[in-house]
């Protein structure tokens, strides 16, 4: 099976060096040195990684072939893509590969259906669930315990605890409540 592991950035420096905006909680196994890796597009690919570093907190590499800036530029916005084994599982019990976490049923602690996982963003603060709900509609679920508050593999489903307003259109309102509107004077 597939996985995204990065994404390639812009070019650093002259030597083909390129950023790499990671999308894998293990970096360190999936984009070392001499690892191979497939792209999207695929005609840009197979990749070989040379080397690796880490530059003020930034991934950078440098894959086989590419020596200088152009053909680091060259590189930019494509995807990185490790073959993985369908039963291999993250070393963190808490963390989870997209697969498994696709077309999982979105319930409330209540048992009330939510709707289905269908898509999975990454954003630089933290993933998102986008679920498909029962009548078509989508709904974004922040991949945050504080609302995903149990992922069941064994029974396929995501149970959450969501704040007012983030699955409908009912949010609390607290009486009292400071902010709100601005008053002429």
């Amino acid at each position: 099976m597939q996985l995204v592991v990065g994404r390639i950035g812009r070019a650093h420096g002259i030597k083909g060096e390129v950023t790499v905006e990671v999308r894998t909680d293990e970096p360190e196994l999936r984009l070392g040195p001499g690892a191979v890796l497939a792209t999207e597009p695929a005609s840009a690919g197979p990749l070989t990684i040379e080397v690796g570093r880490v530059h003020s907190g930034r991934l950078l590499l440098r894959f086989a072939g590419v020596r200088d800036r152009t053909g680091a530029e060259a590189l930019r916005n494509i995807l990185l893509i490790a073959e993985v084994d369908p039963e291999e599982l993250p070393e963190d019990p808490e963390e989870f590969y997209d697969h498994q976490l696709m077309d999982l049923d979105v319930v409330l602690a209540d048992g009330t259906e939510v709707g289905r996982i269908t898509e999975i963003s990454h954003l630089p603060s933290q993933d998102l669930f986008i679920v498909e709900r029962p009548d078509g509609s989508e709904v974004m679920i922040p991949f945050v315990e504080e609302i995903v508050t149990e992922i069941d593999l064994a029974e396929q489903r995501a149970v959450i605890d969501p704040p007012p307003g983030l699955i409908d259109d009912r949010a609390e309102i607290v009486p009292g409540g400071s902010g709100g509107e601005a008053e002429d004077r």
